[in-house]
């Protein structure tokens, strides 16, 4: 994977992980930035980049929709279940790089959709079973491991594209 694409992948994480409420504003932002000293440009992109912090939380809702859609990326409206599953796949990549524990990434996907988001469905049972370890005959390391299995299967999901649709400057 080239440095544009991890880029693009991180900027499409951060939005989905925005519009379903796991992160700031100004993340989104920081990933902005990231994403133009990758070398994806587009005037959307720059225009969000550019934001301040104290303007992040009332800007970034108005300029991320046309910054993503510039780069041939998907902005999730908020609550919608394509951007929960995004939200868990990006949470999912967070935990593959070490961002997360596999119960701190349980718990957050089972805090957020319970036992009702089908592509969720195993984390939030392997959630309970953390809970239920010491009346039971697995041990942490053998949930973390299937924790981990189910991580990969949702980081697997195809990658966004690399280069932007519009790189007039």
């Amino acid at each position: 994977m080239t440095f544009t694409e991890a880029a693009a992948i991180a900027l499409q994480d951060h939005a989905a992980l925005w519009s379903m409420g796991e992160i700031r504003a100004s993340d989104v932002v920081n990933a902005a930035c990231d994403a133009l000293v990758a070398g994806l440009d587009t005037p959307g992109l720059r225009i969000l980049a550019a934001c301040t912090r104290a303007e992040a939380d009332y800007d970034v809702h108005h300029l991320l929709p046309e910054a993503l859609d510039e780069l041939g990326l998907t902005f999730y409206p908020v609550a919608s279940e394509a951007g929960q599953e995004a939200a868990a796949r990006a949470l999912a990549r967070r935990m593959l790089a070490g961002e997360l524990t596999p119960r701190e990434f349980t718990f957050r996907i089972h805090q957020r959709h319970g036992h009702q988001l089908p592509l969720t469905e195993r984390l939030a049972e392997l959630d309970d079973e953390y809970d239920i370890l010491e009346y039971g005959d697995r041990s942490v390391d053998q949930v973390d491991a299937e924790v981990t299995a189910e991580a990969r299967r949702l980081a697997a999901h195809p990658t966004v594209p690399a280069e932007p649709t519009d790189s007039s400057s």
